[in-house]
């Protein structure tokens, strides 16, 4: 594991990706920000740093906050949506009695669904968890899209107005997407349990339990 960890940190791409990033967001302002943030939240399991681009820009004053987190925001949102089209398109290889399972799933998410979404755009959380899954579960993509854009233009904002602020406990809670190895270990474990836990769990059985719980709670 060691030996993996240095293998990580020596490799040059990473930083070179980084180097790229930068330059084309201070190159090319609103569309180079969005082509940095579509670009950085393109990416599966391994963290590309782009919201301290974001604080960075927000920093230079040089652009309009509302204009740079709209530009931000639809970038990162339309970006994380590479990893809902994997899962989507994924599905294929699971077999139709999972799928049934799986669409007892989304019946029982599309309570909470807009609400998790949006949570997981807003915040440092790993937002492959819950779009591959989402994918996977063809949940639908517009209501997917809606929350998980407002989450990430609202995101954008609180970067760009914490930089033009220079707040500094802004960038440390949003901006601290580093490519380490353990982040990306523990994203990839927990992502693997996560579609371990809905392809074979029988839920089938559970959601109607939960359904009925939830009905007799709101009479």
């Amino acid at each position: 594991m060691l030996s993996w960890a240095r293998v990580w940190q020596d490799l040059s791409w990473f930083e070179q990706i980084n180097d790229w990033l930068r330059y084309v967001a201070f190159q090319y302002g609103y569309l180079g920000i969005f082509i940095a943030s579509f670009l950085g939240a393109i990416s599966i399991i391994v963290p590309i740093p782009y919201t301290i681009l974001i604080f960075m820009l927000g920093m230079q004053g040089n652009l309009n906050p509302i204009l740079l987190a709209l530009s931000a925001g639809l970038g990162a949102a339309l970006g994380e949506f590479f990893g809902y089209m994997l899962g989507y398109y994924g599905r294929v290889v699971i077999s139709d009695e999972r799928k049934r399972k799986i669409d007892c799933v989304l019946r029982i998410f599309s309570r909470y669904g807009s609400l998790a979404i949006f949570i997981f755009a807003l915040t440092p959380l790993p937002d492959d968890l819950i779009f591959i899954p989402l994918g996977i579960m063809h949940y639908s993509f517009i209501k997917a899209f809606i929350p998980c854009l407002l989450g990430k233009i609202v995101m954008s904002l609180i970067l760009a107005y914490g930089g033009q602020l220079s707040l500094g406990f802004i960038e440390m809670i949003f901006g601290g997407e580093e490519g380490s190895i353990w982040a990306t270990i523990a994203t990839t474990i927990l992502l693997i349990a996560i579609i371990v836990v809905m392809l074979k769990v029988d839920w089938e059985k559970i959601i109607p339990l939960e359904e009925k719980k939830m009905d007799s709670g709101g009479s």
